[in-house]
């Protein structure tokens, strides 16, 4: 454990501005701590530079450490586990980080067969402790992902098909508030809090703790493989006819990662696949078999150990994009030639070949609003899609910020072009946009619908009058933007 850094300068007290006696773990620049946590973050641009980092151990720590910053009126960042900060916090003056990186504790109640944890753990720490009485829960496909970012986006898993949305799952959450208090949201307390936090990202509190449901789980078949670029087609006709058909498997998944990997050095179409039962034989899987295949990971395994194999490249400036759209070959493919015409600029401009981009289609059957409205519903308005559709991640990662600020643009143009594309096919493009694949530029808080914009509104007056998480905590989708 850190020992508590107390201010002995001028400048320090500025940049510390806790009492000693609250034996806060605090973290100024020019410790190697301060270092290890900027680094720790997976995408530099989300990097930040704050006047320190301050690490709670407790909700009551967080509760102390909110007051003190409302008091000074100091802006804050919150850092949740392995999910880096929303768009637009990178540059704040003289800001506090507040690392949640120590409320990690993930704890399974065998009476309640509940599981809760910390903000701040990341998936593959509450897969490896349910793993050891052979359960789950609907959470996060990669194990480095933060708990928090996840289920306060909504959460796309690889039960959704059966479960729903990952926050569609959850049964409470202890959530700290902008005057200190220290209260729970669930089905019978602060109810419109509950919901609106489901999909509502950080504009209501500081969320410490979550409880969520688990289900039995022991082996699992699933993995990743990759297909050559001349099987994209292949790929698309797959994806299309597995997303069709979902709802009759709903132990199973697919998704399409079309991408240019350096380890391949060129565009290539990945598939990653999960079945909860380690069925591998299922006619939901008969055309992937028969792909073409360059490699292939697929195996019996378990949730905790292929959360390791669904990761990020570390260490790049990362751009991501988000739409949805029907269930449409003709856009999955429209979609496809764009990143191509992408990655082939990038070759250009990139000799060394140092960059990652991604096409990813993600199913969206109209099953899992089903699920969604049987546990209570959500604050996300997805139900209002009457057709299947596909959630859309248009990404690149590149090595330097120079590189970055070239690509940002054409990556905006190829989202708009995809995009219209869409949109010129009847029901083809679907008005709600996932929070967690977003670009700060997009309005994901908007696209919920206006009914869902109010529901927003009206817990965040209530939870939050003096807006504090509106005007000193920056970034992300502020529902005080929306008119």
């Amino acid at each position: 454990m850190m020992a508590s850094i107390n201010p002995t300068t001028s400048d320090s007290v500025e940049a510390n501005p806790f009492d000693p006696r609250l034996k806060l773990q605090v973290l100024l620049p020019g410790d190697p701590f301060y270092v290890s946590r900027q680094e720790s973050y997976w995408a530099v641009n989300t990097r930040l530079n704050p006047s320190c980092f301050v690490l709670p151990e407790s909700s009551q720590q967080v509760s102390e450490i909110l007051k003190v910053l409302v008091a000074l009126k100091r802006q804050f960042a919150i850092r949740s586990g392995g999910h880096s900060p929303v768009p637009g916090t990178n540059n704040i003056a003289n800001a506090v980080t507040i690392d949640l990186g120590f409320l990690n504790r993930v704890a399974f109640d065998a009476g309640s067969e509940t599981v809760s944890f910390g903000a701040g753990a990341r998936w593959k720490d509450v897969y490896e402790e349910l793993s050891k009485y052979k359960r789950t829960v609907a959470g996060g496909r990669g194990g480095d992902v933060g708990v928090s970012g996840l289920l306060l986006g909504g959460g796309s898993t690889w039960m959704m098909a059966k479960n729903g949305w990952a926050c569609d799952n959850v049964l409470s959450y202890e959530i700290v508030l902008a005057d200190g208090q220290i209260i729970t949201a669930d089905r019978d307390r602060n109810v419109d809090l509950f919901r609106v936090l489901k999909g509502g990202s950080n504009n209501f509190g500081i969320v410490t703790r979550f409880t969520m449901p688990t289900m039995p789980s022991d082996r699992i078949w699933g993995g990743v493989a990759a297909s050559p670029q001349t099987a994209i087609s292949e790929v698309i006709d797959v994806m299309w006819e597995f997303t069709e058909e979902q709802a009759k498997y709903p132990d199973s998944y697919l998704m399409v990662v079309i991408g240019y990997f350096p380890d391949f050095g060129a565009n290539v179409a990945s598939t990653a696949l999960f079945q909860g039962n380690n069925d591998s034989t299922g006619p939901e899987f008969k055309g992937w078999h028969e792909l073409p295949k360059l490699v292939d990971t697929t195996k019996e395994t378990t949730i905790h150990s292929i959360s390791f194999d669904i990761t990020l490249p570390h260490s790049y400036h990362d751009a991501w994009f988000t739409l949805c759209f029907k269930n449409d070959k003709r856009i999955m493919q429209k979609a496809a030639e764009v990143h191509e015409v992408l990655v082939e600029e990038l070759k250009s401009l990139v000799p060394d070949g140092n960059f990652v981009t991604q096409c990813i289609f993600q199913p969206l059957p109209t099953i899992v609003s089903k699920h969604s409205t049987a546990a209570g519903g959500n604050v996300m308005g997805v139900e209002r899609n009457t057709d299947n559709a596909i959630i859309f991640q248009y990404a690149a990662m590149m090595d330097t910020a120079e590189q970055a600020a070239i690509v940002y643009p054409k990556m905006l143009v190829g989202i708009q072009t995809i995009k219209d594309f869409a949109a010129g096919i009847e029901n083809g493009l679907m008005d709600w946009l996932y929070m967690n694949y977003a670009d700060k530029t997009q309005d994901v808080l908007g696209s919920y619908g206006a009914e869902n914009v109010n529901k927003i509104k009206q817990a965040a007056a209530k939870y939050d009058p003096d807006q504090v998480f509106q005007k000193l905590c920056p970034g992300g989708w502020k529902i005080s933007d929306i008119r």
